[in-house]
């Protein structure tokens, strides 16, 4: 989503958002871990062939790991571009970390939220990241209108 076109969410409107694309980051997260344990393997095999001269060489082995370390690749992509579709951004998908762009006090903000929080709790402005949270007044009502 190009930013001219950035779409700003209510705090409503991103925690509704947020329960449709946890399965999909988890998805990402899954297969971002199982395509680590194949760059290890490749790189294993790679250090291997090295030390053998390049004499025993497992085509077939490599092959395979190479087609699943491709496929896991393009599941990662698609997975951050079904999410940035929808005007979420994954900052983090190691840690699974979501923000959802939104305007407090004429301020444009992000209301963020990482795997495993049961729901939006915290915004930051858009140049502090995650270090910069501040946890979100349950009594405010600023984010419920994000042309506020």
């Amino acid at each position: 989503m190009d930013n001219e076109e950035s779409k700003l969410f209510s705090l409503r409107e991103a925690e509704r958002l947020r329960v449709q694309v946890e399965p999909i980051l988890v998805e990402a997260i899954e297969a971002r871990r199982k395509l680590g344990e194949v760059e290890e393997g490749l790189s294993t095999i790679a250090e291997r062939i090295q030390r053998s001269g390049g004499l025993l060489v497992p085509y077939e082995q490599v092959a395979k790991m190479r087609i699943e370390k491709n496929r896991l690749e393009g599941a990662i992509q698609s997975a951050v571009e079904r999410i940035h579709s929808t005007g979420c951004i994954v900052k983090d998908i190691d840690v699974g970390l979501l923000d959802f762009p939104s305007r407090l006090n004429g301020e444009e903000i992000y209301l963020c939220w990482r795997l495993g929080e049961d729901r939006i709790r915290f915004y930051h402005r858009q140049d502090e990241g995650f270090a910069g949270r501040k946890r979100i007044d349950p009594q405010e009502n600023a984010f419920d209108n994000p042309l506020q």
